[in-house]
């Protein structure tokens, strides 16, 4: 099922999760306090940056995605690292 026609049936609210995810680490990424209070209260953090107010079930989906994509950024950003030393 796509994610946004999840949140719009279980929530009532209709948005894109892939963008709200993307939007999340853009900002969070830029943003060393930002970051370090994502460690501490990632679910607080994303309903600050992307300016909503969702039970904690439905931003803990958008904060696993947050977490997914901003580890993959650092892998890829790792593994570009290392192709430049060869």
């Amino acid at each position: 099922m796509h994610p946004k026609i999840l949140f719009s049936e279980r929530y009532g609210i209709t948005m894109d999760i892939k963008e709200q995810i993307t939007k999340a680490v853009e900002k969070i990424t830029k943003d060393k306090n930002m970051q370090e209070q994502f460690k501490k209260d990632p679910v607080k953090t994303v309903e600050q940056v992307l300016d909503v107010d969702l039970p904690d079930d439905a931003m803990e989906k958008v904060v696993e995605g947050v977490k997914g994509k901003i580890s993959l950024d650092k892998a890829s950003g790792v593994v570009d690292s290392i192709k430049k030393l060869f």
